[in-house]
């Protein structure tokens, strides 16, 4: 008699179901493994004989032929221990034949019988709720399969002995609680440690009220570093349909440390060394999300942004405007979410010091040429943002903290964003979330400014040549501005500063 059990394959952030079936024929003693393992699952015999010889059970001395089906799908990963232990403990007698079939199964097994934590638990158990079925995993991803959704059958089991006894009914696993982390904002730096660059610290408002990309250009020391990471203290915490769009991400990387589920947006700063694959996702075998995936509502900043290879910023170019990763191999096709703001800091040249008032640099203006040539202009085009940060005066680190701090900045930004979400679920555009999301289709309509406004910006965007794509891009940013103060229509004054922080800067246009 065959025996079953069911566990996922991951497709991206999708998990598609796999059937592992046991047979234990007559035959010479042997454990064969079909249905394209890989290494891991391979060597999952070993780790099973093992788990089995510490529950105090031995297999049989029989050929015991282990498919993993549908057989044409790679099947990788340390998960597949638990279902391939759990359908054979079912051949075997000791597990009822009808209790693996009702649980999407997956763990990682130690020689010891110790059941041990694996990746994409979430996703898989909103496979299974959908599915109507429970699911059994390690008694430490617990926690995180337990926000798929409350109907759920959760069997979380430290060790394989345990799993046995809940099944046989002698041991009642309880099911575990959902785990959330809201303490961390608190700790978040302040913007209040910021001394000067107020017209920075605006923009950063302004970027965040709307989910705007900004670009900071900067001497050396002037804060930009600063500014980036204090962006996360003035962002809203995310919603419950985000929460659970980026932990299903972070579950497929393994970074749900113990199933707990933040609300503070993730901050992703990849080191300038970063590679194409590890930007955007890949890898051998299968494709794992990249960094723009893990920063999917919310931030990506690239420090020193010229110092990036420019296949690796050009990697970005598709996801910034679609809102995702699609990773297309020989053998594999992967679409992983990246709806993130991309957040960067840059030196007007390779010394930085460029444009600075009393520096002459030796290379004269090829410094700050070569180095701003690093970036396409199709690139510099998606930032909505565009800002020059000062040296800071010397005089301004001897002032008192300023008196609006993050969490002053953070209410303002939250009633910007809860007007566009407001306004755009009116429209029928629920997905849309924020004023940087907004397709151009209604940015005439959402952006409505009287004759004057209009009329400042069509002269502004001939004298700055502005791109269709820039263009529609200082309407969504001006929308924003007006967010912020509370007004109904887009004024001439918000048209105002928009284009002003799209305005020149030194050395941009040489880059473009």
């Amino acid at each position: 008699m065959v025996a079953r059990a069911l566990t996922v394959a991951f497709n991206g952030v999708q998990a598609e179901m796999v059937e592992v079936q046991v047979l234990i024929a007559p035959g010479m003693a042997a454990f064969t493994i079909v249905g394209l393992p890989d290494k891991a699952v391979a060597e999952s015999r070993e780790r099973i004989r093992a788990a089995l010889h510490a529950a105090g059970l031995a297999l049989p001395p029989k050929r015991i032929t282990v498919n993993l089906s549908p057989a044409d799908l790679p099947k990788e990963g340390s998960h597949y221990d638990l279902p391939i232990a759990v359908a054979l403990l079912a051949a075997m007698g000791v597990l009822p034949s009808d209790f693996a079939p009702r649980f999407i199964c997956m763990g990682e097994l130690a020689l010891d019988g110790g059941i041990r934590p694996v990746h994409g638990v979430l996703p898989a158990a909103m496979t299974a709720l959908a599915d109507e079925r429970g699911i059994i995993c390690p008694a430490a991803n617990g926690g995180e399969a337990a926000w798929a959704g409350e109907g759920l059958d959760i069997v979380a089991a430290d060790t394989l002995v345990q799993l046995v006894n809940h099944a046989k009914g002698t041991l009642r696993l309880p099911r575990p609680p959902c785990r959330a982390d809201d303490g961390e904002q608190a700790a978040m730096p302040d913007l209040r440690d910021v001394r000067g660059q107020e017209s920075a610290k605006r923009a950063l408002e302004v970027a965040a009220a709307g989910g705007h990309h900004m670009l900071m250009m900067g001497p050396p020391g002037a804060g930009k570093s600063m500014l980036a990471a204090r962006l996360p203290s003035i962002l809203p915490p995310m919603t419950a349909r985000e929460m659970l769009e980026t932990s299903v991400i972070a579950s497929l990387a393994g970074m749900l440390p113990n199933g707990v589920i933040s609300r503070q947006r993730p901050f992703r700063a990849p080191h300038h060394t970063a590679s194409p694959v590890a930007l955007a996702g890949g890898g051998h075998g299968r494709a794992r999300p990249g960094e723009m995936s893990l920063a999917h509502n919310g931030v990506l900043f690239l420090d020193e942004l010229p110092e990036f290879a420019p296949r690796v910023l050009e990697v970005l170019r598709q996801p910034l405007e679609n809102g995702e990763v699609l990773i297309a191999r020989a053998n594999y096709r992967v679409v992983y979410p990246a709806r993130f703001q991309l957040l960067a800091a840059m030196n007007p040249c390779k010394c930085g010091l460029a444009f600075e008032p009393g520096h002459s640099c030796r290379r004269g203006e090829h410094c700050a040429r070569d180095y701003m040539g690093r970036i396409s202009g199709p690139l510099l085009d998606r930032f909505d943002l565009r800002i020059q940060v000062p040296a800071v005066d010397i005089r301004d680190l001897s002032l008192p903290p300023a008196r609006e701090g993050s969490a002053e900045v953070a209410e303002r930004v939250a009633a910007a964003r809860t007007l566009q979400q407001q306004r755009y679920a009116a429209l029928g555009l629920a997905h849309v979330r924020t004023n940087a999301q907004a397709p151009a289709a209604v940015l005439e309509e959402v952006a409505a400014m009287p004759a004057q406004a209009r009329t400042l910006l069509q002269q502004a965007a001939e004298k700055l040549r502005l791109s269709a794509r820039g263009y529609h891009r200082v309407l969504r940013l001006a929308r924003t501005i007006a967010d912020l103060a509370g007004a109904q229509s887009v004024q001439r004054a918000h048209v105002a500063e928009a284009l002003a922080y799209r305005g020149h800067v030194p050395g941009m246009a040489a880059a473009a």
